[in-house]
């Protein structure tokens, strides 16, 4: 796949640098996969963000959302063995992450909950009134009845 260049464009427009930096990012290979994740349509303006946190406590997971991206990150707290225990073999992932997300314009976080191991981070799209569409009612013109104006002669 070819890199495609956006600098001569950033030049000659204004207001696009959101547009051109989502651009270059899906032109960047996604190299990271942990933690796995789930995106799904709940509604017709609702959606839901599903992550695998497995060993992540709540006070270990931060979500943040700014200008359109939403962030989550997970850092696990150092464990002290306890005395006299060995860790053996650890299949279960302690490492940090931090995920983000694109979100398009007007959508919210409207929570976030962690059960079992699964964060669950739930967003609504709620479109300002003056944005969304509105029919507009087509009247007919009243038809003007022609008159003939005769002239009278004197």
């Amino acid at each position: 796949m070819r890199h495609v260049d956006f600098s001569p464009l950033y030049r000659s427009t204004v207001g696009f640098d959101r547009l051109f930096t989502m651009l270059d990012s899906l032109a960047q290979p996604e190299g990271q996969t942990y933690p796995p994740y789930n995106i799904e349509r709940t509604g017709e303006d609702a959606y839901r963000i599903s992550m695998a946190v497995a060993g992540f406590s709540e006070d270990e997971i931060s979500i943040e959302a700014h200008r359109n991206v939403l962030t989550v990150k997970g850092e696990r707290k150092e464990e002290g063995s306890g005395e006299g225990s060995e860790l053996l073999y650890r299949g279960i992932a302690s490492r940090a992450f931090e995920r983000r997300f694109q979100l398009a314009d007007h959508v919210e976080v409207v929570g976030a909950a962690l059960k079992n191991g699964l964060l669950s981070v739930d967003l609504k799209r709620n479109i300002p009134e003056e944005l969304k569409p509105r029919k507009i009612a087509i009247t007919s013109a009243p038809a003007k009845a022609k008159q003939i104006e005769a002239k009278t002669a004197a």
